[in-house]
């Protein structure tokens, strides 16, 4: 049992949309009022996830918040809003709970209140088990105890009851009555054993359902030919409401491998870190050539065992992360294209913490809190600026796939990975689902800043790599960064 539930917690773990991510971070404008969120999902579903809010403006006065569906019907009937809690030490903080009661695709609603008016900001997120809940072993203890008294209670009952109900005070009981007592007790321990067998094969069979709902990620396996040309499969490992032989199951939520939509532009990104030092790191975009297979011509690459990461948003919003491995040779490819990059640095063992990575053409890229220390668990905006090679604001700076920047936070030890945006965590797909107006920075004489923040919080401590991308003229610049988190 021990074993089976380690396995779902890693599955769970290995690759859902942000791997070992299952808090949402995200930050826009309700109206006139900048919110920067947080949800701390639940582990189990129905359950209850943690909502925290920050104001950075001063005038808020009231935050409601309410889960809906992020597309479909449900989305018109809006259950009553709970109100968030201020903070008595900080009026700008707030906090409170909802119940998440189906899975699928959600978003959560809030509604903000101040002297300028009202707004409404939308924070998508996957609603999803994530892994079995264990009974605690005193309460097993404990239940099994009393379970064993109440067996042994009714067939000691049963006994004494058919042996001596109908002597008169102070007889003694027959012969007979001892064989009758002695029948009796037989058939109530076989009628109990039945009992106690059908609750335990009720039981098996709910939580065999209850597995079939935490969620296992689509699967990718990795092949190269000779050309050069990297085939990327997707398999279905049978998640939620996948039919059982014999078992009827109601269908929860339905995952398509054939209903894929683009995010910012592309219908996979794929990150290749090369391991064990993540001293390599490229951002490339993958073609769909049929339902679950991608293809990709290999750019120039050193050879080395490489992890893939394979983000996917399907048509209802729900977004995946999808992982697997790929040993390369040194690849004579093509020249990176378009929207593809790369990056290098010293392995992650070997490289000097540093707050400023020295760029190949002379630019740099700086993050702007990189002596802090980070704990994990705390939502915190990561600040990263480009600077010229005079240590000036470029003059040519790009959206880089419509947003000033992207950025990848990725766990040394592999248990934690998470493409995040300027928005924060939720693929731009489903934020455009929510109808939040798109939070686009506007570009002055000046041209577009050469600043970008991410919202973002480590879920464990541990060494991170953070590896951020920005755009000026047609040139990519990958800056690559280390973070101890306490």
């Amino acid at each position: 049992m021990t074993k089976r539930l380690l396995l779902l917690v890693l599955l769970s773990m290995a690759a859902q949309a942000h791997v070992g991510n299952p808090d949402i971070y995200f930050e826009g404008n309700a109206g006139p009022y900048r919110l920067f969120v947080a949800v701390r999902p639940p582990t189990v579903i129905p359950g209850i996830a943690e909502i925290e809010v920050r104001s950075r403006t001063a005038d808020v006065r009231e935050l409601r918040v309410v889960p809906l569906p992020l597309s479909g019907a449900g989305v018109r009937f809006a259950p009553v809003a709970d109100k968030l809690a201020v903070s008595p030490q900080d009026p700008q903080f707030f906090t409170g709970s909802v119940w998440l009661m189906a899975h699928g695709s959600w978003q959560i609603r809030i509604s903000a209140d101040g002297k300028q008016g009202t707004g409404t900001l939308a924070v998508p997120l996957p609603s999803i088990a994530h892994a079995v809940k264990k009974m605690d072993l005193g309460l097993g203890a404990l239940l099994g105890g009393l379970g064993l008294f109440l067996v042994l209670g009714l067939v000691a009952m049963t006994r004494s009851g058919i042996r001596e109900a109908r002597l008169e005070p102070g007889a003694e009981a027959s012969a007979n009555d001892k064989r009758r007592a002695a029948i009796g007790t037989v058939i109530a321990v076989v009628v109990v054993a039945a009992v106690v067998w059908g609750g335990h094969a009720w039981w098996s069979s709910e939580a065999a359902t209850f597995d079939a709902r935490v969620y296992k990620p689509l699967l990718m396996s990795a092949t190269l030919d000779s050309g050069g040309i990297l085939a990327l499969k997707m398999k279905e490992p049978g998640w939620m409401g996948a039919p059982r032989p014999g078992k009827f199951t109601r269908i929860l939520f339905v995952r398509k491998m054939d209903d894929l939509v683009p995010d910012h532009n592309h219908l996979m990104h794929l990150y290749a870190l090369r391991e064990p030092g993540l001293d390599v790191v490229y951002h490339l975009h993958p073609d769909q050539v049929e339902t679950g297979l991608f293809r990709l011509a290999l750019p120039n690459m050193p050879a080395g065992t490489y992890k893939l990461y394979g983000d996917i948003v399907h048509a209802n919003g729900f977004a995946e992360t999808m992982v697997t491995s790929v040993e390369l040779p040194a690849i004579a490819g093509r020249p990176l294209t378009g929207d593809d990059a790369t990056g290098s640095a010293k392995p992650w063992t070997d490289a000097a913490k540093s707050s400023t990575f020295p760029l190949p053409d002379g630019y740099r890229m700086e993050w702007l809190q990189g002596n802090s220390i980070p704990h994990a668990k705390e939502a915190s905006l990561f600040r990263f600026q480009l600077l010229a090679p005079d240590g000036s604001a470029p003059k040519d700076m790009a959206f880089y796939m419509g947003m000033l920047g992207h950025a990848a936070f990725v766990k040394t030890d592999g248990t934690a990975f998470a493409h995040i945006h300027p928005d924060g965590s939720a693929s731009m797909a489903a934020v455009m689902m929510t109808g939040n107006p798109m939070d686009m920075p506007e570009m002055d004489k000046a041209g577009l800043p050469n600043e970008v923040n991410f919202p973002y919080g480590f879920p464990s401590p541990g060494h991170y790599r953070i590896i951020v991308q920005m755009k000026h003229g047609e040139t990519v610049e990958t800056g690559i960064f280390d973070a101890d988190v306490t």
